[in-house]
């Protein structure tokens, strides 16, 4: 991630809708994508070519461009590719503003830094001790950090929907996190390891039942909808990791601690 900041200045690759451009939708299922995307290498700033297909015959039924470059610019490229012009009737265009992206952008990381406090004092009133609580909330921050890392590595444009599924993640990795923190600590009358099978076998079987429809939303649904497949994609990313975070390492703490804990109650 250090690495990734210093050559890009961001900690994502952003989409047009965070950090300005022109989106441009052809109704034109003939148009060749690898053709179009060699044509305009070099020509548009930063441009993402994209199909859309019919969701019944899996046929192509239009295109979707995406470049930082103005508007202007754009349409008199693709017309030059196209041999005909682009109108009202056979394409649309969206132009964000840069400032008006990094504002939406910046807004969308203020709320998800506010949801990830809220969430930490929370945790912090119910448990009332720190290192469970400092358990709970580095698993759903590491849940975030290897999410992201893995889709900077695959390349992806995040858009304003990948970072609402990003605020999502932290309620879903929350969720395992509590029930295995609640188990282990204040049930009673139990082997310590006998809570943490019972925890991980209500939690993973939560995890798998997400990840399984979440799967299948991304199968079905991820082809027709960029914004759609990127909730969905990240999602199923996140959930994975989650499994590890909160089965090796949240499990590893609390289970220290409740240790730790019996170690001074037998001193006493």
């Amino acid at each position: 991630m250090s690495s990734f900041y210093s050559q890009h200045h961001d900690f994502i690759y952003k989409d047009i809708s965070l950090s300005g451009g022109t989106s441009v939708t052809i109704s034109d299922g003939t148009i060749n994508l690898a053709e179009l995307s060699k044509f305009l290498s070099g020509k548009l700033d930063d441009a993402n070519i994209r199909g859309v297909s019919d969701l019944a015959t899996q046929k192509q039924i239009a295109v979707i461009v995406e470049t930082r470059s103005d508007k202007e610019t754009t349409q008199k490229v693709l017309e030059e590719y196209l041999k005909y012009p682009l109108n009202d009737k056979n394409s649309s265009f969206e132009f964000t503003g840069s400032s008006l992206g990094d504002s939406f952008y910046n807004q969308l990381l203020i709320a998800m830094v506010a949801a990830f406090v809220l969430m930490a004092i929370v945790i912090f009133v119910q448990f009332k001790t720190f290192v469970p609580s400092l358990a709970v909330i580095l698993s759903a921050f590491a849940d975030i950090f290897m999410t992201v890392v893995a889709i900077n590595l695959m390349g992806m444009r995040i858009s304003s929907a990948g970072i609402v599924a990003l605020l999502m993640l932290i309620g879903y990795s929350v969720d395992t996190d509590i029930l295995l923190t609640n188990k282990v600590l204040r049930r009673e009358g139990k082997t310590l390891n006998r809570k943490i099978i019972e925890s991980f076998k209500t939690g993973i079987t939560m995890t798998l039942i997400a990840i399984a429809s979440t799967a299948v939303c991304l199968i079905i649904a991820g082809p027709y909808s960029q914004v759609l497949y990127q909730i969905f994609f990240i999602m199923l990313f996140g959930l994975m990791f989650d499994i590890m975070n909160t089965w090796l390492t949240n499990v590893s703490i609390i289970k220290w601690y409740a240790i730790h804990l019996q170690k001074k109650k037998n001193e006493n």
